[in-house]
């Protein structure tokens, strides 16, 4: 029963997401927006691979190993940045948050299902470039010869781990105001410098793999690379790993991350309710 009810909550939250992030244009100017913004934010990669290129005799896997990783990267992104948004969003936009307090419903599983929608919307976007890059760019990626179960596995499991981390910043969000949003940033950005995402984490100082091989979105991206095209192991800094060992530790991280996400959403909400936080506006 309980089953039930969470797959409920899930499916009615996704489609509220769904409803906010899309009704706020007709339907073709939403498309057009969608097919652009991706390709018009990796031409800033692409950019910086072709400077990069003037000034040194840079390898062409690199440039695959950067785009994948930025595409891909879209997901910590807006996924992370969604679903501790939600908060801020339903309490201080719409004042809706008590309301979805009380109702029968459990709270972290309505937090995930908002994020299926930016999920949908994401996909897209990560399918937009990963078709301009191979029909416009000369991505060396084969779709014949991709890993597909180890990157629907990948995904899948990456996609929860991302969910789970936002679940513990939307429980600090609950006792934030609303610029707390730079909370959500940095630490995208801090998944952006030390993951591996547009440059081999052998490129950082040796702290700076330790926290890389702390974080489980740095699994994530290379699994999701090693699927697509292999040859990028030769230069990702974790080609003693195999697929199956990084696959172990993504989902050990995962059980991790939920385990402290639960209880930083618990505390928090906890902290919110003694101090009156739920009905809290900032002026929005």
């Amino acid at each position: 029963m309980a089953v039930n009810e969470h797959l409920r909550t899930i499916r009615w939250a996704a489609w509220l997401g769904w409803q906010m992030e899309s009704n706020w244009t007709s339907p073709f100017l939403f498309i057009i927006y969608s097919i652009i913004k991706p390709i018009m934010a990796t031409l800033i990669v692409v950019f910086m691979y072709l400077i990069i290129l003037k000034s040194v005799n840079a390898d062409p896997v690199l440039f695959s190993y950067m785009f994948i990783g930025n595409a891909f990267y879209m997901y910590v992104a807006q996924v992370l940045f969604g679903i501790s948004w939600v908060v801020h969003e339903d309490r201080e936009h719409y004042q809706t948050l008590k309301q979805i307090y009380i109702a029968p419903i459990n709270f972290p599983v309505y937090l995930v299902g908002r994020g299926i929608s930016k999920i949908i919307i994401t996909t897209a976007s990560v399918i937009v470039t990963l078709a301009f890059g191979i029909l416009v760019l000369g991505l060396p990626v084969n779709i014949w010869k991709i890993d597909w179960p180890l990157l629907i596995v990948a995904m899948v499991l990456g996609l929860f781990c991302i969910c789970t981390i936002g679940i513990a910043l939307a429980g600090i969000s609950l006792l934030t105001a609303r610029h707390g949003t730079g909370i959500n940033e940095g630490v995208a950005g801090v998944f952006y410098l030390f993951c591996g995402v547009i440059f081999p984490i052998t490129f950082l100082p040796s702290w700076g793999q330790s926290i890389a091989f702390f974080i489980p979105i740095t699994y994530w991206l290379e699994l999701l690379r090693r699927s697509m095209m292999p040859e990028t192991i030769s230069i990702s800094g974790l080609a003693n790993y195999s697929a199956q060992e990084m696959m172990v530790l993504l989902l050990v991280s995962i059980l991790l991350f939920l385990f402290f996400s639960l209880i930083i959403l618990k505390y928090a909400d906890f902290l919110a309710r003694k101090k009156g936080k739920l009905d809290m506006t900032t002026a929005y």
